[in-house]
C-alpha cells in the first residue's frame, strides 16, 4: 500500500471494524480513542467495542434483514462478529452477548495486530488528515463534532436514541416469571417473562403516563428514532401501543398453565451467568427515581435492584445523500471517510457493516483502485444500507437494515417466505461480490 497509514477515530464497533480490516489488507493503522482521558456520557468502561446500549445484535435468523446482514459480515471476515459468536449468551433467535467478554476479545484482537497502533487518551478536536475513517459514533464530542459543522456548512443533526434499565438477576422473583423464548425459539426457555392481567396492565400504564420525566433542555429538540421509542412515548400514542410492541404476550405460552396472560414483560440475560437482565424495549426518559418506582410494578420485579437505569441520549449524524459521496468520503473533505451511526445508519451491526465498509474503500483507493469496484451488489444487506446512504431524501433519517431497503421481488410473497427469498438472492449476489474484497467463494 505504499507504507500509507491510515488514521481511524474512534474506538467503537464501526472504528475497530475499519482498524481490523484495513490492518487484514496490510494497511497500516493508528487507531485514536479519547477514553480513558474522557469518556462519553453514555460509556462505563475504557474499553475498546463497548457496547453501550443492549447487549442484542437483534435476530440471528437469515430471514430477517439484520440476520443475513450478520450472515454477510461473518462471510466478509468480521471481527465484530467473530467476537459476538465468541461471546454469545442464550437469546432465543437473537445474537445476544456478554458484553464485558465481547469488548474484551475485540480489543485484544485490535491491539494485538502488529499493523495497528492504538493511540488511547487522544481527543480529536479537528478532522485528521487523509487518509482517515471518522467514526466517533452517537454522541460524537462537541470539538469534533464543531469541526464536522465547520467542514459542511450545515447546522447538526440530531434525534434521540435511549437506553433500557438493566436489573440484577437475583433480585428477581422467580415464583412470579416463567422461562420462554417467544415462539419456542432458541434453547426455548431464554428469557424471563413477567406477566401481567388487564388490570395490572392498566394501573401500570397509568403510572407510566403520570411519572415525572428528565426535561430536555431548551435547545434540544425531542426527535426519537422510531425503532427505539421510550416505553413511556409509546404508551403517550396509545394505552394498547405498548401491548402490541414490547411487552406482546403472543408466542409466550406459561408451562405452568393458567389463563394467557393480558401483556407481558421480557426479561433477556446480560451475561452468560445471568446476574442481570436487560428490560426488553424499555428505553426510557423518565427520573430514576420515578423509573424504580414504576417498574417494581410489573410482576417478579417488585423488589428489583437496578444495575442500569435507562437514559435518552444525543444521536448525532450527517445528512448522508448530501454530505457523503458513494464511497463514503466526506465531500468536503476528501480522503477522510465517515463510518458507523454517523453516517446516518442506527445499530450496532450496520454501524459495523459501514465501518468494514469504509475501510475496503480506503484500501482500494490506497492500492490504486476505484474504491466502487468493491461495493457490494444492492441486493446484499451491505449494498442496500449503502443504498440507504445514497438516496435523496427530505428528512434524511438513520435506519436500521430492513427488507424495505432492498431491491423489489417481483413476486408478491407470504412474509416468511419473502425473507427466504431475499436472503436467497443476497447469496447469489454476495458470491459474486467476496472474491473482489479477497475472500474465497463458498465451497461447492
Amino acid at each position: 500500500m505504499g507504507g500509507a497509514r491510515v488514521t481511524v477515530v474512534g474506538g467503537g464497533l464501526a472504528g475497530c471494524e475499519a482498524a481490523w480490516q484495513l490492518a487484514a489488507r496490510g494497511v497500516g493503522v493508528r487507531l485514536v480513542e479519547m477514553k480513558p482521558v474522557r469518556r462519553t456520557a453514555a460509556a462505563v468502561t475504557d474499553r475498546l467495542a463497548e457496547l453501550v446500549c443492549s447487549n442484542s445484535f437483534r435476530s440471528d435468523e437469515p430471514v430477517q434483514a439484520i440476520g443475513l446482514m450478520h450472515e454477510e459480515l461473518r462471510r466478509a471476515g468480521s471481527l465484530v462478529l467473530r467476537a459476538a459468536d465468541a461471546a454469545r449468551v442464550p437469546a432465543g433467535g437473537a445474537l445476544a452477548v456478554d458484553r464485558d467478554a465481547f469488548a474484551a476479545y475485540v480489543e485484544a484482537e485490535v491491539k494485538a495486530h502488529p499493523l495497528v497502533e492504538v493511540a488511547t487518551g487522544v481527543e480529536a478536536a479537528a478532522l485528521p488528515e487523509a487518509p482517515a475513517i471518522v467514526a466517533t459514533g452517537p454522541l460524537t464530542s462537541d470539538a469534533l463534532a464543531g469541526a464536522l459543522v465547520a467542514a459542511v456548512g450545515a447546522e447538526r443533526l440530531y434525534f434521540y436514541d435511549s437506553i433500557a434499565p438493566i436489573v440484577a438477576g437475583e433480585s428477581v422473583d422467580l415464583g412470579k416469571v416463567f422461562r420462554a423464548s417467544r415462539y419456542g425459539k432458541g434453547d426455548g426457555e431464554d428469557y424471563l417473562n413477567c406477566p401481567m392481567t388487564r388490570p395490572q396492565y392498566e394501573a401500570f400504564v397509568d403510572a407510566l403516563l403520570a411519572a415525572e420525566r428528565v426535561a430536555f433542555a431548551e435547545f434540544e429538540r425531542a426527535r426519537y428514532f422510531e425503532g427505539c421509542l421510550p416505553i413511556e412515548v409509546m404508551a403517550e400514542r396509545g394505552r394498547e401501543t405498548p401491548r402490541f410492541g414490547p411487552m406482546k404476550p403472543v408466542g409466550l405460552r406459561d408451562p405452568r398453565g393458567g389463563p394467557e396472560p393480558w401483556a407481558v414483560v421480557q426479561l433477556r440475560a446480560e451475561d452468560r451467568a445471568g446476574v442481570a437482565y436487560n428490560l426488553v424495549g424499555f428505553q426510557t426518559k423518565l427520573k430514576y427515581g420515578e423509573q424504580a418506582r414504576v417498574f417494581r410494578m410489573i410482576p417478579g420485579l417488585e423488589q428489583a435492584e437496578f444495575l442500569r437505569l435507562g437514559s435518552v441520549h444525543r444521536n448525532t449524524f450527517l445528512d448522508a445523500p448530501r454530505l457523503l459521496a458513494p464511497d463514503l468520503t466526506l465531500r468536503a473533505a476528501p480522503g477522510v471517510r465517515i463510518a458507523g451511526q454517523l453516517s446516518g445508519v442506527e445499530g450496532y451491526v450496520e454501524s459495523t457493516a459501514v465501518g468494514l465498509l469504509a475501510a475496503l474503500f480506503t484500501a482500494a483507493a490506497l492500492s490504486g483502485r476505484d474504491p466502487l469496484e468493491v461495493d457490494p451488489p444492492r441486493d446484499t444487506a451491505l449494498g442496500a444500507m449503502l443504498w440507504h446512504l445514497r438516496r435523496e431524501a427530505a428528512d434524511f433519517q438513520p435506519s436500521n437494515v430492513n427488507w424495505g431497503l432492498f431491491s423489489p421481488l417481483s413476486a408478491r410473497l407470504r412474509k416468511r417466505e419473502r425473507g427466504e427469498a431475499y436472503a436467497a438472492r443476497a447469496r447469489g449476489a454476495l458470491e459474486t461480490w467476496l472474491p473482489r474484497i479477497g475472500v474465497p467463494r463458498a465451497a461447492a
